[in-house]
């Protein structure tokens, strides 16, 4: 039995089971926060004559509790008349959090897979089957004592001084706390492979920290399939919330997308925000957005996906609909914020549609001029932006960073046609980077952006050849181009980055893409083999209209 008890000591919960069963979610402690205890303790019977169980202590950690009391009770004691027999207390214990500066390491980068596999998909994985590199935790546990240890004890006088040390460290982080400080989780089904598991946590690494977070550390996990309401399993949330109590983090991210009700389940049980991959990269395009265009198409898809994550009873049970259970006093404020959102939506979707038509009426101006145009497209920080600055003389921002460019550029060019003595006008657009995949809420928003690829004459896919997964993000880029309504003209492969890859890797590109051509936009190699190659391109494109 677990009994909790305020500071003034006063009984607010009673729960039959261990602490870890009995738990009080973070987000329903009376007080949280890295700087402070959640003014409760807790004091726990145990049947048995043993120390308190890393559960229990971890449950004290998710907690933050002022004290954890651990009390052992002895097989016998009196008899009571009728029947049944009350134990002795045998041996008490006391558990409290302690300050960072007096712990040793902490580290659960080194575990193994909950559910291995080939074992059976319903077994529950617990937090005991996890390897920890390190023994050291965030708590101190006495020596057993007896109950008047316990009653000379004073509590108060225990958790002012705990709460002082908890203070200055919790101010002493916050001077430089600049950015988010992120922990994050990846969970491998088995439909994905080892390769692409590691792949997509090394991307989200940089998606966070193009949006300005730092990832302090990554916390992994095997299942079978994702947990419906957690996505990981029960023990993985303690130790999610347990890690990032111990490393001081203050969000959560995810390696792919969450459901509204996971999003909320997990913020629950863990105590801090937690976001998925479609929000990083949300957030991303808002700080990048630079023209109106831009922050009009990231604002409607900041909208379309927040509306089904406001929490509340949802669009069917609004009172608006009238009838039986719908009368009352008025509609609530998240029905007024759901509908707010609504029509903001329906206005954006209507400047985008006009901003549609406004693209549309340039591309029918050059083909009136006869002007043919190339749509530059790859992944995310393959270096278009980098090309297209170096063949224009532009001045178009590029950096080493994931989307650095969102608002598409267009830029003409002029290159020797491959008719003797003439020359060719080209107009290059600089179109926003692709990502495996890409957020439907993205899709839909940018849809006036994207147009711009399939109304091309010929498209230059950019490929970063240094990158480890280059030829899984050439399968990212044409999945996304073949989903699209509107099927793209033929394209040009350009490996870029060939000044930082071995022989080997470009032997390799080389033997699958014998049609490619490979340059260094940062270097400038290969520059006029990449013009002479567009301008056979466009010759193709325009004998296919």
């Amino acid at each position: 039995m677990c009994t909790y008890i305020n500071r003034r000591g006063q009984v607010i919960r009673v729960g039959v089971g261990t602490p870890r069963q009995t738990q009080i979610p973070p987000l329903e402690l009376p007080r949280y926060g890295g700087g402070r205890l959640s003014g409760i303790r807790c004091i726990a019977t145990h049947l048995k004559p043993e120390i308190p169980s890393e559960a229990a202590l971890t449950a004290m950690a998710i907690q933050r509790l002022d004290a954890l009391v651990w009390l052992t009770l002895t097989g016998g004691g009196f008899q009571r008349r009728g029947g049944g027999a009350t134990g002795y207390i045998q041996e008490t214990y006391l558990a409290h959090l302690i300050p960072q500066k007096d712990q040793a390491t902490f580290d659960f980068s080194v575990l193994t897979s909950e559910l291995e596999e080939g074992s059976n998909p319903v077994e529950k994985p617990s937090i005991e089957n996890s390897q920890i590199k390190t023994q050291h935790f965030p708590w101190k546990v006495s020596e057993p004592q007896n109950l008047d240890y316990l009653s000379n004890q004073d509590f108060l006088d225990l958790v002012e001084g705990l709460e002082a040390d908890f203070e200055r460290e919790f101010v002493a982080r916050q001077v430089d706390a600049d950015q988010d400080k992120v922990l994050l989780v990846g969970v491998m089904t088995q439909e994905i492979t080892l390769l692409d598991f590691e792949d997509g946590l090394a991307e989200i690494t940089r998606l966070v920290d193009s949006a300005g977070g730092q990832v302090l550390q990554t916390v992994r996990q095997k299942r079978s399939r994702p947990h419906p309401q957690t996505v990981v399993g029960e023990g993985k949330v303690q130790e999610i919330s347990l890690t990032a109590q111990t490393i001081s983090a203050n969000l959560v991210v995810f390696d792919r997308d969450l459901s509204p009700a996971q999003i909320r389940n997990l913020e629950t049980q863990i105590g801090i925000r937690v976001v998925d991959r479609t929000e990083v990269i949300l957030d991303i395009f808002a700080q990048r957005a630079r023209s109106s265009e831009g922050q009009l198409q990231v604002e409607l898809a900041q909208l379309q996906y927040s509306l089904p994550r406001l929490r509340g009873r949802g669009q069917a049970m609004s009172r608006q609909g009238g009838g039986i259970g719908t009368r009352g006093p008025g509609e609530t404020k998240l029905e007024t914020e759901r509908r707010t959102i609504a029509k903001r939506i329906a206005r954006l979707q209507q400047e985008v549609n006009q901003l549609l038509a406004h693209r549309f009426r340039l591309r029918q101006n050059r083909h009136h001029h006869e002007v043919p145009s190339v749509a530059i497209v790859g992944y995310t920080n393959a270096g278009k932006s980098t090309l297209l600055n170096l063949l224009t003389n532009s001045e178009v921002y590029a950096a080493d960073q994931l989307f650095a460019t969102l608002d598409p550029t267009t830029r003409r060019l002029t290159i020797k046609s491959s008719v003797p003595g003439e020359m060719l006008s080209i107009v290059l657009t600089d179109t926003v980077g692709f990502i495996r995949e890409l957020p439907p809420a993205l899709i839909d928003a940018f849809r006036a952006t994207l147009e711009e690829v399939t109304d091309a004459d010929a498209l230059l896919h950019v490929v970063d050849l240094s990158h480890p997964a280059w030829q899984s993000q050439i399968r990212s880029v044409m999945n996304i181009l073949t989903d699209m309504p509107v099927t793209p003209g033929p394209a040009l492969v350009a490996f870029n980055k060939i000044d930082a890859v071995d022989e080997e890797t470009l032997a390799l590109a080389r033997e699958e893409f014998p049609q490619a051509v490979f340059i260094s936009a940062a270097k400038g190699l290969g520059l006029e083999t990449l013009r002479e190659r567009l301008a056979q391109l466009i010759q193709y494109a325009l004998c296919l209209r």
